[in-house]
């Protein structure tokens, strides 16, 4: 039952921070107000508010009631919306810099993935996108040859490709495939988003396709620990999540 009543306790602070009961730079009630309110002891409090802390909504400090330090940044799979309409419809101020533009030939995992002949050359883009100044993803996409010279025009600072290129070329993604995982954080990761290296990161690599299947992107996005929390929908009749062993894991 404790195991599980911390969870629950936590769901509920989430909830309320992120409807403004407690408002960005406002405190939790205090331990012992809360075991009060849910009847539970004080260790399960604490259970709860220290996995909030580790998700970074609230201030880490012992001995004194949390602050909260930002409100909870969740993504749904339901609709296939780009980061930048995401961050805009959550009331996040959205910035991006592409940092490097490269046309190279592709891999043989970027042309499977893009249903692409092994060697095609494919646009590589590696950007850094922030949200609320702070930033929060690196991104890291090839795109395929016929839509590279779109991307190839848009400036360096534009807010979303896949808005752009919908808006200038009529490129627009209807279908999009999702593999999420966890790795350390690399060099280059770890300077870009201002952490230690082998830091965890929340990985989601996905493809974006047409409508009539013809596919647009593959991109491998990392997020800092705690920047977003991607939620998933299912039930007994309709189930969109598959569980895969990872690359590490032998039968």
């Amino acid at each position: 039952m404790g195991a599980t009543r911390y969870r629950e306790i936590a769901e509920s602070l989430r909830h309320a921070i992120r409807t403004g009961t407690y408002p960005l730079g406002s405190r939790l009630p205090s331990e012992s107000d809360l075991a009060t309110r849910w009847s539970v002891s004080r260790g399960t409090v604490r259970q709860a508010v220290a996995l909030l802390a580790s998700e970074g909504l609230i201030g880490s400090r012992q001995g004194a009631r949390r602050v909260v330090l930002r409100q909870e940044r969740r993504q749904s799979f339901q609709q296939l919306n780009s980061f930048a309409q995401w961050a805009q419809a959550m009331g996040c101020e959205v910035t991006s810099r592409i940092l490097t533009r490269t046309l190279r030939p592709a891999t043989d995992e970027e042309a499977d993935r893009l249903d692409a002949e092994p060697g095609t050359e494919i646009l590589y883009v590696l950007r850094l996108r922030h949200l609320d100044g702070e930033p929060v993803m690196v991104e890291r996409t090839v795109y395929a040859d016929w839509v590279a010279p779109a991307v190839l025009e848009l400036p360096e600072d534009c807010v979303s490709i896949m808005d752009s290129i919908a808006e200038r070329a009529d490129i627009v993604a209807h279908y999009g495939e999702h593999l999420i995982d966890a790795v350390a954080a690399g060099s280059e990761d770890a300077r870009l988003l201002q952490v230690r290296r082998a830091s965890p990161l929340l990985r989601q690599r996905h493809l974006s396709c047409t409508a009539a299947g013809r596919a647009i992107e593959w991109t491998d996005d990392r997020y800092r620990a705690g920047s977003v929390v991607f939620n998933v929908m299912n039930s007994a009749a309709a189930a969109p999540l598959e569980r895969r062993a990872g690359p590490d894991v032998t039968g």
